[in-house]
């Protein structure tokens, strides 16, 4: 990012909510659980699937996590009775995590043995270092009890994720692998992007090599050129992988991956904590950033 881009990154906390919202629309479904499952309507008719997510991440009230496991379990209900292609993904802290692990472990549980009972699945998401051995942690435990019904997430950009791998092929885990988008300390995370590319590409050599599921979550042209050749090479079975995609991003790049017969899941976020996931959003996105700022300094 160039010092220029990273001016208006840093600017955007000072756009009016409004106008945020206005240009965020296409990476949020809405603030409703009703919106959202438009969205996934329209995305099953197109041959995509998709994931759920409400938003929301650290808690301060145990009540905030169990009205948002509430929702969760309303929504699993919802994708069963319009028997939609659909999953959900949560967020630990979202859960109450950080609030006491015991806690956060059976809010999870209580969400994942519902989807059990259904049929369907749940992602448990991946968020920063500091909780990433409990998480991993958690969904082995869970998996134990429910598998077949649960996955997690790896991040690429952390250095220790090659050995997380490792360690979870002897458990045949269902993974998403992405980039990673927190802001973490230089020691434990590649900061330069080929860097970070070249270990994407290892991972998920070394997840489709060992036929475990793989989520390969990635916007990126060149990292879904290397799945296909990896995908070609093993002579893999579309269910044995499947491609994940954020709602409203490099839309033109998720047609071409469904138009060459592979399997793609679109992560669909709603809700009414809506601000902090578009203000994230837009920081990766500079582009939209500037295309933003002009509008405010034209009118």
């Amino acid at each position: 990012m160039n010092l220029f881009d990273t001016i208006i990154v840093n600017t955007l906390p000072l756009i009016p909510k409004p106008i945020v919202g206005f240009f965020s629309r296409n990476y949020i479904a809405g603030s409703t659980l009703d919106d959202a499952i438009n969205v996934v309507k329209d995305l099953n008719a197109k041959g995509m699937m998709a994931t759920l997510d409400l938003l929301g991440e650290e808690v301060r009230h145990k009540e905030q996590s169990i009205d948002a496991a509430n929702q969760y379990i309303n929504m699993l209900d919802e994708i069963d009775r319009l028997k939609l292609d659909c999953n959900i993904s949560i967020k630990p802290t979202h859960m109450g995590l950080n609030l006491d692990k015991d806690f956060g472990y059976e809010t999870i549980h209580r969400i994942i043995a519902h989807a059990a009972k259904l049929g369907n699945f749940v992602r448990i998401d991946m968020e920063d270092h500091t909780v990433t051995s409990t998480t991993i942690e958690m969904y082995l435990k869970l998996k134990n009890e429910f598998e077949g019904h649960v996955g997690t997430v790896l991040q690429a950009y952390l250095k220790r994720t090659a050995d997380d791998i490792q360690n979870l092929l002897k458990h045949n885990a269902n993974l998403r692998l992405c980039k990673g988008i927190y802001v973490e300390p230089e020691e434990i995370v590649f900061k330069n992007m080929p860097d970070i590319n070249k270990n994407y590409n290892a991972c998920i050599d070394t997840l489709l090599e060992n036929k475990i599921y793989t989520g390969i979550a990635t916007h990126d042209e060149e990292l879904v050129l290397h799945a296909f050749k990896t995908i070609e090479k093993l002579e893999l079975d579309k269910d044995q992988y499947e491609f994940q995609m954020l709602l409203g991003v490099t839309e033109e790049l998720r047609d071409k991956i469904t138009a060459k017969g592979h399997r793609l899941r679109v992560y669909v976020p709603y809700g009414q904590d809506w601000y902090q996931y578009s203000i994230r959003r837009l920081k990766e996105n500079p582009r939209m950033a500037k295309m933003i700022m002009s509008k405010i300094f034209s009118v």
